[in-house]
């Protein structure tokens, strides 16, 4: 069981006062622990010494610590090119490398830093000069933490961003659903899969990739639901973003939604527009293309139409779906297969 220390440690890069840096929580930890030295020593000036020295290694030890777990907290065991194409998507391409870059450098030069500092502390011989040398590492180390305050932050807020989003694991079949907002994608996800989306008769309720998980008898499938997309290159809005790149990195088929009443606002036209660019993006990704409210509509004879609300169509789809994965291999980037 871990003890008081190693909670405190855990704790410190993620507990901070309203308002204050994310340095700011680390510096107390490692100033709070560096005070608590009792060091052995034949004489009190001996232990004096020691304890100045206690000081700079502790507090140095701590903070090198609370840096390598902030990075840890979003690297863990690695991402997948998915979970990185979404951070790319969110934060910039490179944003996450260069504030671990960052911190590593800062983790090198706190560690330089304290065994300079313990080799000029070992050539004084006064409580004067002890206290100085502890002051000085001090403020030296706060000031090469407060640098990387940026890079704290950016890490907590992609650590954030990552648990809000499915976990990834490869070798599993994913079916992406999507199309334009209000056209029953999550309606459709919740008849199909375990994931319970939310679902409301407004558009842009789904704002960022959800999974659930369905049996078709041959394996574990993995149904994606999307964020509505209006069909804009160049001019996506982030839930718009994520969605395409879920299409690109996690499907093995794509189940495309249009709705032919067009009761979502949008024009059959234009999901159709969406359909063709999507299909001329990803060739080697096989489409399968449904037409949902039938209950609305009466149903198609072009396509596969569906009822998430009454069910009608639902295990031809399944079946469709059966189809379409027989002898098909998931694609080369990891899949989702669990909700956040």
């Amino acid at each position: 069981m871990p003890g008081a220390k190693g909670r405190e440690d855990r704790g410190a890069a993620r507990t901070r006062r309203p308002g204050a840096p994310p340095s700011a929580a680390i510096l107390d930890t490692a100033f709070r622990r560096a005070y608590r030295a009792t060091p052995h020593g034949a004489t009190a000036l001996e232990r004096k010494r020691r304890r100045a020295q206690l000081k700079i290694i502790r507090s140095a030890a701590v903070t090198v610590r609370q840096l390598g777990l902030a990075l840890k907290a979003v690297r863990g065991t690695g991402l997948s090119p998915f979970q990185e194409s979404l951070l790319d998507q969110a934060f910039g391409p490179g944003a996450l490398a260069s504030a671990e870059r960052r911190l590593v450098r800062a983790q090198r030069r706190i560690r330089g830093l304290s065994r300079d500092e313990q080799k000029d502390l070992a050539r004084t011989t006064t409580e004067a000069e002890w206290a100085a040398a502890v002051r000085r590492f001090y403020g030296r180390l706060a000031s090469h933490l407060r640098e990387v305050d940026p890079d704290l932050a950016r890490l907590a807020t992609i650590e954030r961003f990552l648990r809000e989003r499915p976990r990834v694991e490869p070798g599993l079949p994913t079916v992406v659903v999507g199309g334009f907002p209000n056209v029953g994608k999550s309606s459709l996800v919740a008849r199909l899969s375990s994931a319970r989306p939310r679902i409301a008769d407004y558009p842009f309720t789904t704002l960022s990739v959800a999974v659930g998980h369905a049996d078709l008898g041959f394996d574990r499938l993995q149904v994606l639901d999307t964020p509505g997309v209006l069909g804009r290159p160049g001019r996506s809005n982030p839930a718009e973003a994520e969605a395409e790149v879920a299409l690109r990195r996690a499907a093995t088929i794509v189940l495309f939604l249009l709705d032919r009443s067009e009761a979502c606002g949008y024009t059959l036209a234009e999901q159709e527009s969406l359909l063709a660019r999507w299909k001329a993006e990803l060739p080697g990704v096989p489409f399968l293309e449904v037409e949902t409210k039938s209950d609305l509509t009466g149903g198609s004879a072009r396509r596969l139409s569906v009822s998430a609300r009454t069910g009608a169509g639902i295990e031809a789809l399944r079946e469709e779906i059966r189809k379409l994965l027989a002898g098909r291999t998931p694609p080369s980037e990891p899949t989702v297969v669990s909700e956040p």
